[in-house]
């Protein structure tokens, strides 16, 4: 089958295309307390990205490591920092667990302290990665227009589906949490949290502001869609948000925002542009009825 040229499947009005599946022998994962960047993972060759500073005894590297991290470097029953200890040659302190503060590596040479820092580095990334979201930047949408109108589309909704299968109250957003996603976050803790409150204040003041022309924007919500090529698979249906004046100034302050925080560490790229979508309707919600949400930068 030509990749580019896929076979188009016609349903309800929509065209779909049917993607090439390719099976893949499932090779499974380590335990995470066992996980080690081995020698070949990174050069022990000197890195600006961080500073290593020189000391009577040698040399000296400080990283701010949130505290539920602290298992991933220490390992089952310390193997982890044991092997990097060794394999770098040098010492390695961790703070007790639950206890936030500085993982310090100090050594004998400067190569060595840059290997071992450049390994927790990977450590973390790939550990964080892995860690369920805490926090949303996004656009809040619960003025009480919107969320009267919204109300009434959750009636009308549970009135005219009453008889189908799965469609309950449950689904539907909580009023008061509508809103824009521009993406996620995983803060691990207060350092963290403010670390995005005081960029995103500076990111009001860099272009926000000026892009807004210091005035709220005035949107339109309007129409519904879902996220999914696949009409049975659908697990999220959302509002179409568009600016009332026709421009695309909430699109180029979502993308800019974005940017940001993406280039800050804070935020993983999911997609060159962010999509402006309001969820109306999630199956994740029903899964959840304690109604627990991550918090929101908005």
């Amino acid at each position: 089958m030509d990749v580019l040229r896929p076979p188009l499947i016609r349903i309800g009005g929509r065209v779909y295309r049917k993607n090439l599946i390719r099976e893949q022998a499932y090779q499974r994962e380590e335990e995470e307390e066992d996980f080690c960047a081995g020698p070949a993972d990174c050069a022990d060759e000197p890195c600006d990205a961080f500073v290593v500073e020189e000391t009577e005894r040698g040399f000296q590297c400080r990283v701010e490591v949130p505290s539920p991290l602290y298992k991933y470097i220490i390992g089952k029953k310390g193997e982890t920092k044991k092997k990097l200890e060794t394999e770098t040659r040098t010492s390695i302190s961790i703070p007790k667990p639950g206890v936030e503060g500085e993982i310090v590596i100090t050594g004998q040479h400067r190569s060595g302290v840059v290997s071992a820092r450049t390994r927790i580095d990977v450590l973390l990334d790939s550990f964080r990665k892995k860690q369920p979201f805490t926090h949303f930047l996004s656009f809040a949408l619960n003025q009480p227009a919107i969320q009267e109108k919204f109300l009434q589309f959750k009636e009308e909704v549970l009135e005219k589906c009453s008889k189908d299968h799965g469609v309950s109250g449950s689904l539907f957003q909580n009023p008061a949490k509508l809103h824009l996603t521009l993406g996620t976050l995983v803060l691990l803790n207060e350092q963290e949290i403010q670390k995005a409150c005081d960029l995103l204040q500076r990111c009001k003041e860099d272009f926000v502001d000026q892009i807004a022309e210091g005035k709220p924007l005035t949107v339109e919500v309007a129409g519904v869609e879902y996220m999914n090529d696949d009409p049975a698979m659908m697990d999220v249906l959302y509002a179409k948000v568009r600016m009332k004046d026709g421009s695309d100034r909430l699109q180029v302050i979502a993308d800019q925002l974005a940017e940001r925080f993406v280039a800050s560490g804070l935020m993983l790229k999911e997609w060159d542009r962010v999509k402006l979508h309001a969820t109306v309707m999630n199956t994740l919600f029903r899964k959840d009825p304690s109604g627990a949400y991550p918090s929101s930068l908005t």
